[in-house]
């Protein structure tokens, strides 16, 4: 069995919970880049692409994963079974709105295992799956060869689609990376169709929630709900941590293991000193 590369708790801030720390290369730049978006968006484009050439075909998720207590118990074919945690936290925010036969936009698809999953399980008609990192867009379209379903490599703060186009757009664990996060959001108010839905999660440092409160209170769509899922993330993520481990660090070379190593040891540090963090899963409507 492998060992954690750290040990350490983080604390959320309402309700109270102890999290383990995440020893996973996307949890690992991810929270350690938040703290300077431009390098974090500068590294998923440049640098994110020379670890995504190395990971398998097996490796289609890259978040921390969502269980319930009791288990949510969500109906899984085979093959996805392995990835059941990474998939319940897509689905648990995808089916906050009926999908059937809506056109989706997935933004920062990665790997494109939600995209794949949302297609072939929610019923949208079409789904387009977007990410800043060249290297997964060509993984997506080798591997997620679905009726209805394609990937395009654009930039969040950008998006590369006609005013109202869309009819939902899905964002997972990954806007903590956008050094103009409400550039981000008026780009989803501006492609969604009026109706439409923004299904969003992901979290943030202590130091940094007001400031992600006050953006998303002055985006120009109506938030219909919000729930903190810190809970479900700690079991997704415990679950996950050796899994994702053994997927990603045993293939890639020298150099990044050594990075991933240092980026989770200097990320559980910074999130006990900054007192924990907050994450929570939302759905907005363009009225």
């Amino acid at each position: 069995m492998l060992k954690p590369l750290v040990t350490g708790m983080f604390r959320d801030e309402a309700p109270t919970v102890w999290v383990p720390a995440c020893n996973t290369l996307p949890m690992a730049l991810g929270y350690r880049l938040q703290s300077n978006p431009l390098v974090g968006k500068l590294t998923t484009k440049y640098l994110l692409p020379l670890g995504t050439r190395q990971v398998g075909d097996d490796v289609v998720f890259f978040n921390f994963g969502y269980e319930e207590d009791p288990p949510m118990g969500l109906t899984l074919a085979a093959s996805d079974e392995p990835n059941r945690n990474c998939i319940q936290l897509y689905h648990v925010t995808a089916s906050q709105v009926d999908l059937t036969g809506k056109r989706v936009l997935e933004v920062s698809c990665g790997a494109g295992g939600g995209a794949s999953y949302i297609m072939r399980n929610l019923g949208s008609a079409f789904y387009t799956g977007l990410d800043l990192n060249p290297a997964s867009i060509d993984k997506c379209r080798e591997r997620h060869k679905l009726p209805g379903l394609d990937f395009v490599q654009g930039d969040a703060e950008n998006l590369p689609f006609p005013d109202q186009s869309f009819d939902a757009v899905i964002n997972v664990e990954a806007s903590h990376q956008y050094p103009q996060f409400r550039r981000f959001l008026a780009e989803v108010a501006r492609v969604l169709r009026p109706g439409g839905h923004f299904l969003y999660t992901d979290s943030r440092r202590a130091p940094v929630v007001a400031e992600w409160e006050a953006a998303l209170a002055d985006a120009p769509l109506r938030k219909i709900s919000q729930r903190h899922i810190a809970e479900e993330a700690k079991r997704g993520l415990a679950a996950n941590t050796q899994r994702m481990q053994e997927q990603i660090g045993r293939r890639l070379p020298a150099f990044m293991n050594s990075l991933i190593r240092n980026g989770v040891g200097v990320m559980d540090w910074d999130l006990r000193r900054a007192g924990g963090f907050s994450y929570r899963v939302y759905c907005f409507a363009k009225d």
